[in-house]
């Protein structure tokens, strides 16, 4: 069986020809959850949007067995599904993108059924569980902070029940040590719920304790490539 995501031989260039990071290659399995750890400015989140096909890249990315085009790019997008940092650099409120997102036909899984259902609803449920009350949802991104942006867009993203892989950046950067346990708890959850469609999670994060909380599996970036570690190391 192909893993969920194959890496080979990835590499990114800087747009004057330097390169970020070459010879990357690695796979994520069912039920993994990889913590990516490098040294500022290595090229944690570029590694990410390349997978997710949002940076030119050199290599190949495959999704079980197939790479993003064979899907159709939008299509891909949904099953291999980038969280941004900072998502309050998004437009509009968070209401206005999940009607947004609920009117792409790549959103919606084949083998599951879309009729009637109400993506909203979903995602307003989990986020109330995380402290969003109702009211942010019409609250313009660049009024939220840090910490309720990463809880909103988390919260899209599992009300739609699309994303078999998530790619998290720092998702509890701007939360509190209870939110960000609150949080934690639910992806390692959802991760093992056969009801929902996630199986994998790739996790930047900074904190050696989260880290240790949360992942399965330890890769180091370098410039030169990705080497998988035993254990935690800064």
């Amino acid at each position: 069986m192909a893993p969920l995501i194959a890496v080979k031989n990835l590499a990114c260039h800087r747009p004057e020809g330097d390169p970020i990071f070459v010879n990357v290659n690695f796979d994520v399995n069912e039920g993994d959850i990889v913590v990516l750890r490098a040294r500022s400015g290595t090229g944690k989140t570029t590694l990410l949007k390349c997978i997710a096909h949002l940076n030119l890249y050199h290599g190949t990315v495959e999704f079980k067995g197939k790479p993003p085009k064979a899907y159709g790019v939008p299509t891909y997008r949904t099953y291999v599904q980038y969280i941004p940092q900072r998502p309050s650099l998004l437009p509009g409120t968070p209401r206005d993108l999940i009607e947004t997102l609920s009117t792409f036909h790549s959103r919606f899984a084949p083998e599951r059924s879309s009729e009637g259902h109400d993506y909203l609803s979903s995602s307003m449920i989990l986020a109330e569980q995380w402290g969003i009350t109702k009211e942010l949802w019409d609250r313009a991104w660049s009024l939220l902070s840090v910490g309720e942006s990463q809880r909103l867009s988390l919260a899209i993203a599992y009300g739609f029940n699309r994303a078999e892989v998530l790619m998290l950046d720092e998702p509890t950067s701007g939360l509190d040590p209870a939110l960000s346990t609150l949080v934690e708890n639910t992806l390692l959850h959802e991760i093992h719920n056969p009801d929902t469609a996630l199986k994998a999670i790739i996790w930047i994060t900074h904190s050696d304790e989260q880290a240790e909380r949360v992942g399965t599996r330890f890769l180091h970036l370098s410039p030169n490539g990705i080497e998988e570690k035993s254990r935690i190391e800064p």
